[in-house]
């Protein structure tokens, strides 16, 4: 008698100022729901928010690519490819490895720009700036203040849930992959670079926050654009009225239950029992 197949895995990745425990819920739920669920923290980060905050140095200057790599090797140590799912910067690097083949789909939340994007709002000129002000910063670990977490994430909720979720979830993270993706149109070998012509890649979604100050609904249309040489999968879903916490605030369900119907209309849900349970009206 033959075993069962092993669950789907699935692998999330965090960006900039939110620690990988951050994921929890969404582990919870797609695990509920009948994968096999994890998140991968970036280079130098501590198990916990308190013990990164505690050591901001071990997470200084890590780059794009040094964090695509890590997260790579996670991957080869899976027993198939996982479904990736990333917000921010880990929408980028989600991006740039389903494009190498290590995925088996992929959602970019809010994703970072990517080499080839030409809009730079003024807005995400703001929201980045903590990090822009100092060129030194290229090589330093940076911390929001609450006021700052308040307009790149949490300019469409009260100011009370946006310092809980600053008070919950922020870690200082690497200045350098902004300063890599500032200058990537200028870089002919850009760590932001992605293989957007891949035609043999698994479906790609990408999600935008009408209403996100760090990465605006321009920067994720324009990516979408990147992607029309290829005939593989890639779909457009705005939540007009988020931001960039949407991953993290209290509607951060309505995305998650999104993702999964996405992924059932890919062939690649969870057991149809446990999907009925963990998204409503499946």
């Amino acid at each position: 008698m033959s075993s069962p197949a092993s669950p789907q895995p699935v692998l999330f990745i965090h960006g900039l100022w939110l620690h990988a425990s951050s994921w929890q819920p969404w582990i919870d739920l797609f695990q509920d729901a009948g994968y096999a669920a994890s998140a991968v923290a970036w280079p130098g980060e501590a198990a916990t928010v308190a013990e990164t905050r505690a050591h901001p140095e071990d997470v200084a200057g890590h780059g794009i690519e040094e964090v695509t790599r890590h997260v790579a090797a996670t991957i080869e140590a899976m027993d198939r490819p996982p479904i990736l799912i990333g917000h921010s910067f880990g929408g980028m690097i989600a991006e740039k490895l389903l494009g190498e083949g290590y995925g088996a789909a992929a959602v970019g939340i809010d994703a970072a720009q990517i080499k080839g994007v030409l809009p730079l709002p003024l807005s995400s000129l703001r929201a980045t700036l903590p990090v822009f002000k100092n060129l030194a910063n290229s090589h330093r670990a940076v911390s929001l203040t609450a006021e700052e977490f308040r307009y790149s994430f949490g300019n469409t909720l009260s100011p009370e849930e946006s310092d809980a979720l600053h008070e919950r979830w922020t870690i200082p993270s690497p200045g350098k992959p902004l300063f890599e993706a500032a200058a990537a149109n200028l870089s002919p070998h850009s760590p932001a670079a992605v293989h957007t012509e891949n035609e043999d890649r698994g479906p790609l979604l990408l999600i935008m926050g009408g209403q996100d100050h760090t990465v605006p609904e321009v920067i994720t249309k324009s990516t979408v654009k990147q992607y029309r040489h290829s005939s593989a999968v890639t779909d457009l879903l705005e939540f007009a009225d988020r931001g960039h916490s949407l991953t993290i605030d209290g509607g951060w369900r309505e995305v998650a239950d999104a993702c999964l119907g996405w992924l059932v209309e890919h062939g690649l849900g969870g057991s149809a029992r446990q999907l009925s349970e963990a998204v409503p009206g499946e």
